[in-house]
């Protein structure tokens, strides 16, 4: 049975959440770039988590300082949740460090902006993409299921590392605007599949809203994917022609050259975007695919360290009963006798590189 939170108000979004990619296109200053003395606050946070020999998914921001930087991670952090809602920091000289070291830097940066969450059930912590072997081969914009991204581009070839966002506030005004009759279906509880990520006896699917507004503050999930996929379950209710609209006008607005920031990532690009307010996806390849040098990126998914309050229901069933806040519950460790009592579980990267301590 489908339910409801609180109807969205009919009146526009305002604030700088809502832009326009078109505008920010025309002046790239929000690209924050390393000066050399930020950078050799990075290779010396790498050098004290070598000396110290801490295991990488130990490693707090106490053991990863950075006098300077982390000010201004922290006024990303404000961006990320009172402004346009993505950052992206450019420079960092990848080509120098070994995957095993950029996973270390990205992590301890990772930790002055927010706490790790799982991002599947076996609790891994992070994840590298790959040309044709990752979610972002998805070309609908979507969002993902944290409060925060954080992607590191450690390889990219032309079109390969393009990325594309959008405001989602800007693409609730441009349904306002267009359908308004529609915009109600954001309130209305969907249904995602939860692809086969669900704890021991759960649903194969979760039952969410799309959307929860605060004052002008927007907060919207967004994967037309899993809402798809989710139709599969006959207990799953039918998407009805409304709602298929919705989302065709979502998938439309999202993508238009009026409303989309494409950005080339290159080696050595951090993005960061609040999941809750952009909206992001892959742009279709114009070049030939590099199987010798596939593109190669590192991903985090965080809570912000101060986030944005928002309803139980916002995050789905296993969270509201376990007390976690975005990411997929581990499913090892929501049992009575854990050893870590409900905490979140970390193991190695299932990767054929698995992240080690960066060597002596």
């Amino acid at each position: 049975m489908r339910g409801r939170s609180p109807e969205l108000p009919r009146r526009p979004c305002t604030g700088p959440a809502v832009w326009r990619g078109r505008d920010l296109s025309a002046s790239p200053a929000w690209a924050l770039h390393l000066s050399p003395a930020r950078l050799d606050e990075l290779d010396a946070a790498l050098r004290t988590v070598r000396a110290r020999g801490t295991p990488l998914l130990k490693v707090a921001a106490e053991h990863f300082p950075l006098p300077t930087l982390a000010g201004e991670l922290r006024g990303a952090a404000k961006e990320l949740e009172n402004g346009r809602g993505f950052a992206l920091v450019r420079g960092i000289p990848v080509e120098r460090y070994t995957q095993e070291a950029a996973a270390v830097l990205l992590w301890g940066v990772g930790q002055h902006l927010g706490i790790p969450v799982s991002q599947d059930a076996t609790g891994h912590m992070l994840g590298h993409l790959r040309d044709g072997a990752d979610a972002r081969a998805t070309l609908s914009p979507r969002t993902e299921a944290a409060d925060t991204l954080a992607l590191l581009c450690l390889r990219a070839a032309g079109s390969r590392g393009r990325t594309t966002l959008a405001s989602s506030a800007a693409v609730h005004n441009a349904v306002l605007a267009r359908r308004p009759e529609l915009l109600d279906g954001l309130s209305r509880t969907h249904f995602l599949d939860r692809r086969g990520e669900q704890l021991p006896g759960g649903l194969p699917w979760q039952a969410v809203p799309l959307a929860h507004r605060d004052g002008e503050r927007l907060s919207l999930r967004y994967d037309r994917g899993r809402l798809e996929s989710a139709q599969r379950y006959p207990e799953v209710p039918r998407l009805s022609s409304a709602e298929r609209e919705l989302f065709d006008l979502m998938d439309e607005t999202a993508s238009s050259p009026e409303l989309r920031l494409d950005i080339d990532l290159a080696p050595g690009d951090l993005l960061l975007l609040n999941n809750h307010a952009v909206l992001h996806a892959r742009t279709p390849h114009e070049d030939e695919p590099a199987p010798e040098h596939p593109c190669h990126f590192l991903q985090l998914w965080l809570t912000p360290h101060q986030p944005r309050s928002l309803p139980a229901e916002f995050w789905g069933d296993e969270h509201s009963r376990n007390g976690g806040r975005g990411g997929v519950a581990p499913r090892d460790v929501i049992t009575p006798h854990s050893p870590t009592k409900g905490k979140p579980h970390v193991r190695p990267l299932r990767t054929p590189d698995a992240i080690r301590p960066v060597p002596r």
